[in-house]
């Protein structure tokens, strides 16, 4: 099967709109041009509604978000600093929440993990507990793309303001920003960070960051980042601020061609609703593609109540394994991921459901088929077939089309432009055409 006619859903990178694409492929041109300044600055301002943190300073870095863990090591901690990683799960918990304080730990503080098991999260009761001890800096990771685990990021941060409010909150938003709620400022959180290749739909090798007031002021207050060249914001924070004021700056070589496609996933984030009407977007075909699976009778990892809307982690049924499903999956057409906690992998599978595949029914009957299709030829008795599909036809009919329909477009306030491009420029061309036919008859008749 031709890489075209795959349907990637993966939880990241993610099936990209063809405006983004066609963003991407801009011809090339100069990081100080003004044409490229205006974009770098735009794409600045706009971060703040996304993030929905007016007070907020953005930084778009070439790198992976992984490089945004970098960054908070380097600009905010000292030897010797303790941090508290929020995790999902007990001793190799959720993936990245691991990760990420092994990389705190590189530069020099001492970590302690809050745990819970496979699937759960920490209660805020259990939080609490934790925070009779002090901390300097405090992650949660929103939502964990190895178990599907969403975390109380809300919650959390409150219980820490009440505990602790001169600490520093950081949020690793790399599989929920631009899906999941998140309210950076309602929330107090300090520091958010994510990629550009999930829920905001641009190809990887962004890492966006948003740093608020208390972060800002730490940061100034230490002076420059120990230990780091690259992912030290005292050299990233004077370009931001100039090219946000349409000054050119330089520092490192910016990824201009990113920047060409991050404006046109931010256009489309923004759009018809702006972020409210994105995390409806994501609640609604969360919901409509765990709903299906039930009636597959498929079950989750994550505990009733704690799973992510950005991507579902499904638990093999009885009888069936990885290495036999996924070859059937993909050879109908959509590309899944297999398990990614050490202890549980050969487990459960995940699907990814974010940016224009929240956006579509196709993608979510298309996935769901070809689950069905791959569980049956797998041994596994499917009850009613067709039942699953149609249960998500019955969940988002009234919300969403069945297909992509025209383009994303400022000319329809932002909404998809109901006739596509090329047929906007051939009805332009046929009106010319007859304008033209009419000026040469009427030239004729005098």
């Amino acid at each position: 099967m031709s890489p075209k006619s795959m349907l990637l859903m993966n939880p990241g990178p993610i099936a990209f709109e063809s405006e983004v694409l066609a963003a991407f492929a801009h011809e090339g041109i100069s990081h100080v041009d003004p044409a490229f300044i205006e974009v770098f600055g735009w794409c600045l301002e706009k971060m703040r509604h996304i993030f929905l943190a007016d007070d907020g300073q953005p930084l778009i870095v070439a790198g992976s978000g992984t490089l945004g863990w970098d960054m908070v090591g380097a600009n905010l901690l000292e030897a010797g600093d303790e941090v508290l990683v929020i995790n999902t799960g007990p001793t190799y918990c959720g993936y990245f929440g691991d990760s990420f304080g092994t990389c705190l730990e590189r530069y020099g503080a001492n970590v302690t993990h809050l745990r819970a098991p496979i699937g759960s999260r920490p209660s805020i009761e259990a939080l609490k507990d934790a925070l009779r001890k002090p901390y300097k800096l405090i992650t949660i990771t929103h939502v964990d793309t190895s178990t599907g685990v969403l975390s109380d990021a809300a919650g959390y941060a409150a219980a820490i303001r009440a505990a602790q409010p001169d600490a520093l909150v950081v949020l690793d938003g790399v599989c929920s920003l631009g899906g999941e709620e998140l309210r950076t400022k309602a929330w107090d959180i300090d520091v958010v960070l994510t990629g550009s290749q999930k829920c905001i739909g641009v190809p990887a090798g962004l890492a966006l960051l948003m740093l608020r007031p208390r972060a800002l002021a730490e940061h100034s207050r230490l002076g420059h980042a120990k230990g780091a060249y690259y992912a030290d914001w005292a050299h990233w924070l004077p370009i931001m601020k100039n090219y946000e004021a349409r000054r050119p700056s330089y520092f490192a070589t910016p990824a201009v061609n990113h920047f060409y496609a991050l404006q046109k996933g931010f256009e489309i984030l923004l759009a018809n609703g702006g972020m409210e009407k994105r995390f409806e977007e994501q609640r609604n075909m969360s919901n409509a593609i765990k709903g299906a699976l039930v009636a597959l009778g498929c079950t989750f990892v994550p505990a009733a109540g704690m799973a992510a809307n950005t991507l579902t982690c499904v638990r093999y049924p009885k009888g069936v394994t990885g290495p036999d499903f996924l070859p059937k999956v993909t050879a109908r057409g959509v590309s899944l991921a297999g398990g990614l906690h050490k202890d549980i992998k050969m487990e459960y599978f995940r699907i990814g459901h974010m940016g224009q595949s929240t956006r579509i029914m196709e993608h979510a009957i298309r996935t769901i088929n070809a689950i069905e299709a791959a569980l049956i030829e797998c041994g596994h008795v499917v009850e009613t077939k067709g039942k699953a599909a149609a249960l998500i036809k019955s969940h988002l009919k009234s919300t969403l089309p069945m297909s992509k329909r025209g383009c994303w477009s400022p000319c329809c306030g932002g909404r998809k432009c109901p006739v596509p491009l090329k047929c906007q420029l051939w009805s332009i061309g046929l009106v010319l055409a007859a304008f033209g036919a009419g000026v040469a008859v009427a030239s004729r008749r005098k």
